[in-house]
């Protein structure tokens, strides 16, 4: 809700007049208090913890809208969670990105806008129109601010080889150089070796993933560019905040200076504590909304 009424600041609106409650049961029982015939419907709804709770929410006012007679509905969701289970790793396993896409269209919605997927591939699994706003240009304003010409003696870091063209991205924009770190098992049940392709010796670094779920390879990233590449400081960045499990406890005992998120997920309680800095995407979606309203581009945020 906090991220839906900044968004609403931004375009002067006020917020739609709803009521969300649940049955003795658990089920979710909504009721929409004003007219929304004919009307542009943005629903605002992270897919986060609980997650299975937030999908259902969102499924059950999607088809409220569209039986109320909304003239297009649009799913804003800021965390696409299941995002993580976009193909089939190994045999019997579910794809359960296109099962939550197909039940969104199921429910009526006519399209969806959500920041910084998981696989860009998942836009595919829809047959509807995705935009998918990247969180990129916030963390290089971000950090052109907060090092101004330091940045360019910086060195961007991909925590492990499956964010390296995401890490190349970021460092292009801030004209920083790309490190990687390769973590490899040598026999089974021994430990990981983790290698640091790049040159970090005396460099201040940005490790840059898209979410920090229980934090173990970002923490590990980190540990290794110091005590193995002999890299200064260490700050990290990710789009979402899903911080589950021990996620704040290694944070805190982590040689990570600062972690920036995104508030695409609510703030962790315990944020202070664990050294984390949330930055808003508030504006970026609010101007989205009203790109779409207004059905002109939307190309200009991506850049």
């Amino acid at each position: 809700r906090p991220f839906a009424e900044g968004v609403c600041r931004k375009l002067w609106l006020p917020l739609g007049d709803c009521t969300v409650t649940t049955f003795a049961d658990g089920e979710v029982s909504l009721t929409i208090n004003e007219s929304v015939r004919g009307s542009d419907v943005f629903l605002v709804q992270s897919t986060c913890k609980p997650v299975n709770n937030n999908l259902m929410e969102l499924l059950i006012m999607i088809d409220a809208c569209r039986r109320a007679s909304a003239g297009r509905i649009t799913a804003v969701i800021p965390y696409f969670g299941y995002a993580r289970q976009d193909r089939k790793a190994k045999s019997r396993d579910p794809i359960s990105a296109k099962l939550v896409a197909n039940m969104l269209v199921a429910a009526g919605v006519d399209r969806v806008l959500t920041m910084d997927l998981h696989a860009n591939q998942i836009q595919g699994f829809f047959d509807i129109p995705v935009d998918n706003l990247l969180g990129n240009p916030v963390f290089v304003d971000y950090y052109a601010k907060k090092f101004g010409e330091r940045a360019e003696d910086m060195v961007v870091v991909s925590p492990d080889v499956g964010s390296v063209a995401r890490a190349r991205t970021f460092a292009q924009k801030l004209h920083m150089n790309l490190a990687i770190v390769d973590k490899r098992r040598q026999k089974a049940n021994q430990c990981e070796v983790m290698n640091v392709i790049g040159d970090v010796k005396g460099k201040d670094c940005i490790l840059f993933d898209d979410m920090v779920d229980t934090a173990g390879s970002l923490c590990n990233a980190a540990k290794a560019i110091v005590e193995v590449g002999g890299a200064n400081k260490v700050y990290a960045c990710a789009s979402h905040g899903v911080l589950s499990g021990p996620a704040i406890d290694r944070l805190e005992s982590s040689n990570i200076e600062e972690l920036a998120l995104l508030d695409t997920i609510p703030a962790h309680p315990e944020a202070v504590r664990a050294r984390i800095k949330y930055l808003s995407v508030a504006s970026m979606f609010s101007e989205a909304i009203e790109r779409t309203y207004q059905e002109v581009s939307i190309s200009k945020l991506f850049r």
